[in-house]
């Protein structure tokens, strides 16, 4: 099977999996793991005094932090989510598995504005959300991400992780789980990701490209590349001209 984060990262740069899949050694980075568990802290960061958040690796103005902060405790699951039923709870399911950070019992209700905001782009029929309520309220998967979140919804790769880990989550309660939540601790913002057709689509393909790594895959050479930790051994940045225009 398939890890959570390995589909992720093939989402983002199947290259880049083929390195993280020939490493001696995975493991988050000691700063990602510091702002993965702020998620765990809310309470008592909400009302720190501005010393003690200058300590913590958040993204944010110590002001604007709390703002965020206190901006969550208005959301109707507010509670489950600092005080979840299970955290850091495995889940196998038929293609994927891996850890999800927290899994909340569904109220039904949604979480208040910022748990809106879808990470596609458009709506119309194929995106809509596959499933639906089947009798008792579904668990909600809670993934939590170390880094930024973009200006609307989530990064693909996040996306891609919340289907992920929301498809396992069926398969093992056999029932639908129709919606993820990504957490951005080190910003104070929460993001839901419904599991629509698009979505499962773009999951589909990362697990395809997962699998079918048996060698080197193409070089991306965009954007991506100059914030990635294996560019020195992929080698983009140092190809030629010609070769980039082949």
């Amino acid at each position: 099977m398939i890890s959570f984060s390995d589909v992720a990262r093939a989402a983002y740069c199947p290259r880049q999996l083929y390195y993280v899949r020939r490493a001696e050694e995975r493991r988050i980075p000691p700063e990602a793991r510091a702002r993965i568990d702020l998620a765990y802290r809310y309470p008592s960061l909400v009302d720190a005094p501005d010393a003690t958040l200058r300590r913590l690796p958040i993204r944010r103005s110590p002001a604007a932090y709390r703002r965020n902060l206190s901006r969550l405790r208005e959301r109707d699951d507010y509670d489950r989510l600092v005080a979840p039923d299970r955290t850091r709870a495995f889940c196998a399911g038929k293609d994927c598995h891996g850890r999800i950070h927290k899994l909340l019992a569904d109220s039904g209700a949604d979480g208040g504005a910022d748990d809106r905001a879808d990470s596609g782009a458009g709506g119309g029929a194929d995106d809509r959300a596959d499933g639906g309520a089947d009798g008792d309220a579904a668990p909600i998967p809670v993934i939590v991400s170390p880094g930024e979140p973009p200006e609307n919804g989530v990064w693909e790769p996040q996306a891609v992780r919340s289907v992920a880990a929301a498809t396992a989550l069926s398969w093992e309660h056999e029932r639908t789980v129709p919606r993820a939540l990504v957490e951005y601790p080190s910003v104070g913002v929460i993001r839901s990701v419904r599991l629509t057709r698009r979505k499962r689509a773009a999951y589909r393909r990362a697990l395809r490209a997962a699998r079918a790594i048996d060698g080197p895959p193409p070089r991306v050479d965009d954007d991506r590349c100059s914030a990635c930790e294996y560019r020195e051994q992929c080698g983009t940045g140092r190809r030629s001209l010609r070769s980039l225009l082949r």
